[in-house]
């Protein structure tokens, strides 16, 4: 009997499994070899909240899911493939794979204890095999065989069990082996008894794929789309990249000040990397200590930023009015995630965006952009930073756990295609200094501590005009305020109109911000193609809106606003053009949206 083969444009593949089963570095190396081999490439890990979740359970399940091939711009609502390590990992993904696709398990890990501690029954299996295509494949116990030879301990080479699956996945879709065998060889250079275990582990599930019929073969079709230098990158890398590369185009040291939460940890924890580029880096005691070195470290002449996500984000707001207040540039990042309070840490969600526009005390007026792509993290991490330099302000650039954690392949920048960034740095030869003394666009000048001539005094109290002197003046107070006002509301001059993607003729326009672009987009490209008249407006500059916000608006008989929060934009937008009607489609499960559900709701709208 000769192997299925299955052609396809793209295909989802999920590995799920518990905690210590090494989900994350499995999906990881899949992606990076798809990202090497061309291919387009999305992907979603999703994992419990407690650093070692109950073994066995559902709640407990890790997974990542991947989606690649040809015109990818989501991770994908259901999977092709769904590699299952224990009972739990199906009885969690169940509903998410497509009816008559493949599931590979560990039958090995079939015990009744794991079966009943999943909720999985005796009629469930046979369901399951009525409704999949189930391979039941002896992982563990061949992942035994194939180290039977080598002095590793059991827990060790039990451990192993994530490179049989890849190996396995490799031959499913005629991958080679080399970028992962290069990978063990470079993460166990001083252990080569390890990377030569789990290079015969690798090759063992590769054999084993070839010598098991049952097992169909996939098969891309089209071309490769990616040409040129790439390199897979997750959100929070390129943002923590995008914020050096503006330093770098400003001319500024670089500094942040941060304390660890999830899910923005890895920004921290990337750029305390990067010494080579004079990057600084702080781990405060808390979210206050964070934020105010980063003011201290803006006050003395660097690009500073600090990174948190809601929580956070609430402990820094009083902070942040002090930012407001000083009128000096910080670049706060909320990657947003599940709340209230801790919620859902390892969830994703887009409910932070009242507490980003107005979550302080007073008058305070911040503007707020949002990173729509795993990869445009790095450009509006740079945009963040430059309006923050050239309008001397704090920005709030918004992401969210889905981006942060996510990756996709980026075509590798060169800096010479970043835009310029002109800084506020108060001209040496100035004759005499005032601290508030503003330009055409409302902008003060930056002095430097230290330098003769420029001395000045900053602080929480009210400014009076020019002078910077304490000022209880009502009607100063009230200019200050007006003046701090405009300044960021003239920032919509420097910013791109916003663009509409779809049918021109569209009579409903859907409307997105932040990570929802990339099912978005899909949705409105499969609707395109069935002939359905429809637009997509994504919006990636909130506060303030793009200049032609009103006249985009205005060209649409119906209004859609699709979040994940409980429509928080949406009312925003009420508040701004009252005058439209506006429909609502929101989503608050810690999920992204499914292009199947939003392309049920748009047609509803559309017929209704």
């Amino acid at each position: 009997m000769s192997k299925k083969i299955i052609d396809l444009e793209n295909v989802v593949i999920k590995f799920a499994g518990d905690s210590g089963d090494g989900i994350q570095l499995t999906g990881t190396q899949l992606t990076n070899t798809t990202a090497q081999l061309g291919e387009e490439v999305a992907t979603f890990p999703d994992y419990p909240a407690e650093i070692r979740a109950p073994q066995g359970t559902v709640g407990g399940v890790s997974g990542f899911q991947l989606h690649f091939g040809r015109n990818i711009h989501t991770p994908g609502d259901k999977c092709d493939v769904l590699i299952a390590f224990n009972p739990a990992a199906i009885m969690a993904n169940i509903n998410s794979i497509k009816w008559g696709g493949t599931i590979i398990a560990d039958i090995d890990a079939f015990t009744e204890a794991n079966m009943e501690k999943a909720g999985f029954e005796e009629h469930t299996l046979a369901d399951v095999k009525q409704n999949f295509d189930l391979i039941e494949a002896p992982i563990s116990s061949m992942t035994k065989e194939s180290l039977k030879d080598t002095d590793l301990d059991a827990k060790t080479i039990l451990k192993s069990k994530n490179m049989f699956a890849l190996g396995l996945v490799y031959k499913l879709f005629g991958f080679p082996l080399k970028y992962s065998e290069q990978f063990f060889d470079e993460k166990f250079k001083n252990k080569p008894k390890l990377a030569e275990a789990n290079k015969k582990v690798l090759q063992g599930g590769a054999s084993y794929a070839s010598a098991i019929q049952a097992i169909p073969s996939f098969r891309i079709c089209g071309d490769k789309k990616l040409k040129g230098k790439y390199r897979n990158i997750s959100g929070n890398v390129a943002t923590a990249w995008g914020l050096l590369a503006a330093a770098e185009k400003a001319n500024l040291p670089f500094f942040l000040g941060s304390y660890p939460i999830t899910p923005a940890t890895d920004i921290l924890q990337e750029i305390a990397n990067r010494k080579d580029v004079g990057a600084k880096v702080f781990q405060a005691e808390d979210e206050i200590g964070g934020i105010v070195t980063a003011i201290g470290a803006s006050y003395a002449g660097n690009l500073a930023a600090t990174s948190t996500s809601g929580p956070g984000l609430a402990l820094k707001s009083e902070a942040l009015g002090l930012a407001v207040m000083t009128e000096l540039p910080l670049v706060v990042v909320d990657v947003q995630r599940g709340g209230p309070s801790t919620g859902l840490p390892t969830k994703t969600e887009q409910a932070d965006l009242f507490q980003a526009l107005s979550g302080r005390n007073g008058e305070s007026p911040v503007p707020v952009i949002a990173a729509s792509t795993p990869n445009n993290c790095m450009k509006y991490a740079f945009m963040a930073s430059k309006l923050a330099l050239e309008h001397m302000t704090p920005v709030i650039l918004l992401t969210d756990s889905f981006l942060a954690n996510g990756t996709e392949p980026m075509h590798i920048p060169e800096m010479k295609n970043f835009p310029e960034i002109k800084t506020k740095l108060v001209a040496k030869d100035k004759e005499k200094y005032l601290p508030y003394e503003r330009d055409e666009n409302l902008v003060r000048a930056w002095a430097i501590p230290g330098m003769k001539g420029f001395e000045h005094r900053l602080g929480g109290l009210e400014k009076m005009d020019i002078t910077g002197a304490v000022s209880y003046v009502p009607s100063n107070h009230e200019r200050m305020t007006y003046l701090r006002d405009q300044k960021v509301k003239n920032i919509a001059n420097f910013i791109p109109e916003q663009k509409v993607e779809g049918d021109e003729d569209a009579d409903i326009l859907v409307i997105g911000w932040g990570s929802t672009y990339g099912h978005l987009r899909t949705t409105l490209s499969e609707l395109n193609k069935e002939g359905k008249k429809v637009a997509h407006a994504h919006f990636n500059y909130i506060n303030p809106l793009p200049r032609n916000t009103e006249d985009v608006l205005k060209k649409y008989k119906k209004i859609l606003v699709c979040e994940l929060n409980s429509g928080q934009f949406v009312n925003y937008l009420r508040m701004k053009f009252p005058e439209f009607k506006y429909l609502q489609y929101n989503k608050m499960m810690g999920l992204p949206f499914a292009v199947n559900e939003l392309k049920e709701k748009i047609i509803k709208v559309m017929e209704a």
